[in-house]
């Protein structure tokens, strides 16, 4: 199910979604706010390896965890919000929020670096169908235009507790 929310809120036993134009998939296990959010993506991709370790060198507050999707942890993550993890067109956030895909999770990764980082959280003012255009453009020609490896990124043994596979 597709929804155009930022955060879902509780009042009087009620939930309700604001909108702001960011692509929300349906969690049916989203963890608390304080837990860090798990970023799924493609292990043999080389784009996506680089934006692990871009992700890696900035993220000193260790907000995010990384399950690559060839692994059972990212696998099922993937499965449990409804994409298919033999069809990797997009990466999967799942945060205190909720689960994020394509322009959105990217939108959202970055402006949760903090810093000056959160100034890509303007790019919520452009329309998602125009922001997921470029996104799927560039995840369709990934390994084409970046190339791909046949081994999953091996962590370093301090990185070792942010993957979960």
């Amino acid at each position: 199910m597709d929804f155009s929310s930022t955060y879902t809120c509780r009042w009087s036993g009620r939930s309700f979604a604001t909108r702001v134009g960011l692509r929300h998939v349906e969690s049916p296990q989203v963890a608390t706010r304080s837990a860090p959010a798990t970023i799924v993506f493609d292990g043999v991709c080389l784009l996506c390896n680089g934006w692990v370790k871009f992700l890696l060198r900035r993220d000193r507050r260790g907000r995010y965890r990384f399950a690559a999707m060839q692994g059972q942890a990212g696998r099922a993550l993937l499965q449990q919000h409804g994409l298919d993890p033999d069809d990797p067109l997009s990466f999967l956030l799942v945060d205190g929020t909720g689960a994020w895909t394509d322009s959105d999770a990217i939108v959202r990764v970055l402006a949760g670096l903090g810093g000056v980082w959160r100034l890509f959280a303007v790019l919520r003012v452009v329309p998602r169908g125009l922001r997921d255009i470029g996104y799927r453009l560039i995840a369709r020609n990934r390994y084409r235009w970046f190339g791909r490896t046949e081994h999953c990124m091996l962590p370093t043994p301090e990185q070792r507790a942010r993957f979960l596979d």
